[in-house]
């Protein structure tokens, strides 16, 4: 007589393992996003040495859809059953939008700036759909059209795991490329040209554009633990890279290269910007995450500044917009040190609260409520009589959106 059988449980769709020097990268990344958010609202000559390269500390948002693709590519390429996306689509929902909505509702509620904003304003912000909708950007909540368009990944990436994601690894590579390539033709669209206008949205900044962005980190997703003893001995030359980063951010910020401040771009000098970008993208992730390693991304203050990161990027040009009254001066007055220093001592302890009383309980329950999901298949244990849900995986910290 045969005997009963354990039923197969499917193994993750990811590669399992937490790369602690991401975590504290994330924090860097928050930190250059406020830190170019204070010299521009602080009035820094754009022009200065300083003022160029902090100008161009906007590369951080590559860096941070690059650490999206990377984490996210080499857990979910192999998602290709409904189920599969299924989770990972409740996981990104569970992670990114509570705390993105508790700050969006304070924002529109508490902040002066935005008491005039419209009905399809406030619908757009509530949705992620600022960058699709004309003169959505409000205040306190500008910054956030990236996140909608990182979302606007988020939803792509099934659809990429169930076309590209069933090549073997060297077609998916030229997949990715070929798709990084062809998302530099954007903004020569004619219809993308014409934007912004009376009643269109600037079309520019819609996710198409920033493909190549995103393919750094898929890219180094499917070279992970390929990459020769030489090319480690490399990539572990921190410094370097560090340098080829902020060599490339100075040259982006000159006024030769591209318009500086809010001047919108021509489609020449968006794909200058977009590759320059892809540059210091790949320069500050690709090291870390093809051979990671300890320092001082992996010290107890810089895990925790990454544990809040979401929450610094949210709320911090909300509160930076408060630190002008505090200090009593006006916006574009100068003051670049006390007003970062302000800024920080407010966006820190209100980030840690977002991640202790927000983030982190909501990500519980997202995943108690999956592991339900799938526990309604029981697996049982050789010699227990008692059934326990089905094995899960769920998104480490390294996984964080923003």
């Amino acid at each position: 007589m045969s005997t009963p059988t354990t039923p197969a449980v499917s193994a993750p769709s990811y590669k399992a393992g937490r790369i602690s020097s991401l975590e504290g990268l994330r924090a860097v990344a928050a930190l250059g996003i406020v830190l170019t958010h204070v010299a521009f609202q602080t009035g820094l000559d754009p022009t200065s040495p300083a003022g160029s390269l902090l100008a161009r500390f906007d590369f951080f948002v590559p860096v941070f859809f690059a650490l999206s693709a990377f984490l996210l590519w080499r857990r979910h390429r192999g998602d290709h059953t409904a189920g599969r996306v299924g989770r990972y689509l409740f996981s990104r929902a569970g992670r990114i939008l509570p705390a993105y909505l508790v700050c969006v509702v304070a924002v529109i509620l508490l902040l002066p700036e935005a008491s005039s904003m419209s009905g399809t304003q406030i619908l757009a912000n509530l949705t992620l759909t600022q960058v699709y909708v004309p003169d959505a950007l409000a205040p306190g909540l500008t910054h956030l059209w990236s996140l909608s368009v990182e979302v606007g990944f988020y939803l792509a990436l099934p659809l990429l795991a169930l076309s590209i994601g069933r090549l073997p690894r060297r077609g998916r590579i030229l997949a990715i490329l070929g798709v990084a390539v062809l998302s530099l033709t954007w903004a020569f669209l004619p219809f993308v040209e014409a934007s912004p206008a009376e009643g269109v949205p600037n079309r520019q900044i819609w996710p198409p554009a920033y493909g190549a962005w995103f393919a750094v980190g898929m890219l180094a997703a499917e070279v992970e633990g390929r990459v020769p003893a030489r090319v480690d001995r490399l990539l572990r030359a921190r410094w370097l890279w560090w340098a080829v980063a902020m060599v490339t951010a100075w040259v982006a910020g000159q006024e030769w290269f591209g318009p500086v401040g809010l001047t919108h771009p021509e489609p020449a000098e968006f794909l200058r910007r977009v590759l320059a970008g892809t540059v210091f993208a790949a320069a500050v992730v690709v090291p870390h995450a093809l051979a990671p390693g300890t320092g001082w991304l992996t010290s107890a203050p810089m895990q925790a500044l990454g544990r809040w990161s979401y929450g610094i990027f949210l709320w911090h040009v909300a509160l930076l917009s408060l630190a002008f009254p505090l200090l009593g001066v006006g916006p574009f007055q100068g003051g670049f040190f006390p007003v970062l220093a302000v800024t920080l001592a407010l966006t820190i302890p209100v980030s840690a609260a977002s991640y202790v009383l927000v983030e982190e309980p909501s990500s519980r329950w997202t995943r108690r409520l999956r592991a339900r999901i799938r526990g309604s298949v029981p697996v049982h244990a050789p010699g227990s009589t008692h059934a326990r849900p089905a094995a899960h995986s769920h998104a480490s910290t390294s996984e964080s959106p923003a």
